[in-house]
């Protein structure tokens, strides 16, 4: 599928769907939508993914397009009414268009109507099923060997490191599947449940759901985390993740460098404080253990002192510490495997 990427002001640092898609997702991405970079090219500023030109608006996307994601999610999923002429535009020379937004866009009266005017598709990824329901606490009982990643925060990569551990595992000749559980992992794989959206009661059986339908298929599930346990809006997602999965095995997720919370000024805590949290919560449960971490060290311009960094990481949780993207995941795939 060819496809553009709206991330207008925040590519890429702020742009995590966007930079996902362009990382994992099977499309040709032809451009993508960004005011503040019109003129450069993907390559100018992110590697290790496929470049593609930066435009203005959609309006300058000269090349055949099936689809238009918005490739960002602000605090609060929310819709910028300076995106509507390039979904409008979109629409209009029959491109679907899929968001992850808690926005949606089926629910806009303009953005339904050209869809049906020009035959085209409306995927609000974060729409969850509507027959969910409460965990009864059995996914434990799969064949599969659950890994779940969790965080110190939110978008410190935990999606970015469970599609780079299964891509590892793959590599291994592993029988390993990826279990989405955001708008970013949903639009990789096609299919599974925004937990973010889902009535809180039925958080965990969204995930537990997920975990029987593949568990009994594969010998290891990657489950996508969401946030942090601590975090001041978003634990409550975190927390019906980690019993709705009851996961086997656990990785801690942590950004180089981060010291607050985004978007809030509560301090990141010691790295113990989060192994013991996530640990002691699924004590009553699975009992599942946090084996290994994932540090993002894209902040750190030298190799040597991203692994330096890895080093103290590694020493701070009492395990093997890997960065995927930048080196390997080897040696916490020799833990989890």
């Amino acid at each position: 599928m060819r496809v553009a990427l709206l991330a207008h002001e925040k590519f890429p640092d702020r742009a995590k769907t966007a930079v996902g898609v362009l990382r994992y997702a099977d499309h040709d991405v032809v451009a993508v939508l960004d005011r503040e970079n019109d003129g450069t090219t993907v390559a100018d500023h992110l590697g290790g993914v496929q470049d593609a030109p930066i435009v203005a608006s959609m309006s300058d996307v000269d090349e055949s397009v099936d689809a238009l994601i918005v490739g960002i999610a602000p605090i609060g999923g929310g819709f910028d009414e300076s995106w509507r002429p390039d979904v409008r535009n979109a629409l209009e020379r029959g491109c679907d268009v899929i968001s992850g937004l808690h926005y949606f866009l089926e629910s806009d009266s303009e953005f339904r109507n050209l869809a049906e005017e020009n035959g085209c598709e409306l995927w609000d990824v974060r729409k969850p099923s509507e027959d969910l329901g409460v965990a009864d606490g059995v996914a434990d009982q799969v064949d599969a060997d659950v890994i779940l990643t969790v965080g110190t925060d939110c978008s410190v990569g935990k999606m970015t490191a469970t599609q780079e551990f299964l891509r590892a595992a793959e590599a291994r000749g592993e029988d390993a599947a990826f279990v989405p559980t955001g708008q970013t992992g949903i639009m990789i794989e096609g299919w599974g449940n925004p937990v973010d959206r889902v009535v809180s009661d039925f958080t965990a059986g969204a995930v537990e759901d997920m975990i029987l339908e593949r568990g009994n298929d594969h010998d290891y599930l990657f489950v996508e985390g969401q946030a942090s346990i601590t975090h001041p809006a978003y634990s409550a997602v975190t927390c019906g993740i980690l019993h709705g999965s009851m996961a086997d095995s656990l990785v801690l997720c942590h950004e180089a460098g981060r010291e607050t919370v985004h978007g809030y000024s509560q301090d990141i805590s010691p790295i113990s404080t989060y192994v013991d949290l996530y640990e002691g919560l699924t004590a009553p449960g699975a009992g599942g253990e946090v084996v290994a971490g994932c540090l993002n060290t894209s902040g750190i311009d030298a190799d040597a002192d991203a692994w330096d960094a890895l080093g103290a990481y590694s020493d701070e949780l009492g395990g093997p510490a890997v960065d995927p993207v930048r080196f390997d995941a080897h040696d916490a795939l020799e833990v989890l495997l």
